[in-house]
């Protein structure tokens, strides 16, 4: 795992995986505005890792602002654009309804968390997962 501070106003935690990029954006500042150039960084990261799929954690997000969903979406379109896959996970419920609101949730399907993420599928609405044993 790496730290990397690159996008104005975020810190960025950065995990390889096999064949993905896994990023887990961190607001510098509480309550301060960091949409910035978040999409260009990770794109930047995406490229010099010579990987086009992403998995992106939103768990420490915020409630999301318009700067942020417009960089989200630029980078959905570059990663798409190259035939990647971008999925993200950990988003709060309030700012799933919120990409809903804003007609988003086909570009971004949401997901519980990483793992979900990388299979690419989740329970179906209302449907909790299987307890796993201990």
């Amino acid at each position: 795992m790496v730290q990397v501070s690159l996008a104005r106003g975020w810190d960025l935690e950065v995990e390889r995986g096999p064949d993905c990029l896994f990023v887990r954006p961190r607001p510098l500042e509480v309550g301060a505005a960091a949409g910035g150039a978040l999409g260009e960084q990770i794109w930047a990261l995406l490229e010099q890792s010579l990987i086009h799929r992403l998995v992106l954690e939103l768990n420490e997000v915020g409630p999301l602002e318009s700067e942020l969903i417009g960089q989200l979406t630029w980078l959905h379109n570059q990663v798409h654009g190259h035939d990647g896959m971008m999925r993200i996970c950990g988003l709060s419920p309030a700012n799933q309804e919120l990409l809903r609101q804003c007609s988003l949730s086909d570009h971004f399907p949401c997901y519980r968390d990483r793992e979900e993420a990388v299979m690419g599928h989740h329970p179906p609405a209302g449907e909790s997962r299987p307890t796993q044993p201990r």
